[in-house]
């Protein structure tokens, strides 16, 4: 017997099942009661849609005060810390889209909740506002609910962007979502953040973050991984590699794949594997030039001989 789905409302602010998964498009349609509780509980109107609308765009962007991700890198930047940037920028930017998308109808097309209004405790990420931001949000016609309702909402979608980073088929990943969302990504989410704005990351610090965003949990390290219904392998596998990115992950949908398994390389210790000593490599020596017969007339001649090697 299938249950139907807790009304909105209440203490019940989304429709997340406990063990499932959603691509990032559905994960941010579902997050929209959020959005109508701060509307309702500010009495926000068409008006204050600028204000929101900013607030988003400068939260997901890169290079602001109000960035969720201080990263900002140059043209001297590891090759992953400047991949993994231009991730955050694109992913960034469409959410904000989506965003501004659904605060536009949801302003004029509110989302009904049968259970009465939302009623949410968010602990406080660190995430700023803007100014205007905040004095909606707090003071001018906002409070604590209001607040809290729109400090969970932008919450998620940083966590939805952060979670999809390692892929270059972003939209087409199959997010692992919780009964609260996406906040069981959070620790991942700090290992994650931690190495790459603090040191160099590595490979292996991208599958592994990529690897608790589908299935949850840790494993191995290596270097791609299979997972119920597709597969996660480096993008220069099946791209051009002169154009692919050297350290970002595709998701491959493979309905074959019915278990969690790891990819890893066949020495179990790279820098233990034997190696040829560059000294022993020997040039081919290049095939001998065809010399003409001697009873060649002079139109073979001219069409088998080499001209003389220029001198120098």
């Amino acid at each position: 017997m299938t249950l139907a789905p807790a009304p909105l409302g209440g203490s019940r602010w989304h429709t997340f099942p406990e063990h499932g998964t959603l691509t990032a498009r559905r994960f941010a349609t579902t997050a929209e009661p959020l959005l109508q509780g701060v509307i309702d509980a500010g009495a926000l109107g068409p008006a204050d849609l600028p204000v929101l609308d900013e607030q988003i765009h400068a939260t997901l962007a890169l290079g602001t005060r109000e960035t969720a991700l201080p990263l900002t890198p140059g043209p001297d930047s590891p090759r992953a810390t400047r991949e993994l940037a231009v991730q955050a920028r694109a992913i960034g930017r469409e959410i904000a889209a989506w965003s501004t998308a659904a605060l536009r109808r949801l302003l004029t097309d509110p989302v009904p909740l049968p259970a009465g209004p939302l009623v949410v405790r968010s602990h406080c990420y660190g995430h700023l506002l803007t100014p205007a931001a905040a004095d909606l949000l707090l003071r001018h016609r906002g409070g604590p609910v209001t607040m809290q309702l729109y400090n969970e909402w932008l919450h998620q979608m940083v966590l939805l962007r952060d979670a999809l980073l390692p892929f270059t088929n972003w939209q087409d990943v199959p997010v692992l979502i919780g009964p609260t969302g996406l906040r069981h990504t959070e620790d991942g989410r700090d290992t994650f953040l931690t190495e790459l704005l603090v040191r160099q990351i590595r490979h292996s610090g991208i599958v592994a973050h990529a690897r608790r965003t589908l299935t949850g949990t840790a494993g191995p390290a290596g270097y791609g991984f299979d997972h119920d219904g597709g597969t996660v392998l480096p993008a220069v596998l099946d791209s051009p590699p002169a154009t692919a990115p050297r350290y970002l992950l595709t998701w491959r949908p493979d309905p074959a794949v019915r278990h969690t398994a790891t990819y890893l390389p066949d020495p179990a210790d790279y820098d233990a594997a034997p190696r040829t000593p560059s000294t022993s490599c020997r040039r081919t020596p290049p095939p001998p030039r065809p010399v003409p017969s001697p009873d060649a007339s002079p139109r073979d001649r001219s069409t088998t001989a080499y001209a003389p090697p220029a001198s120098r």
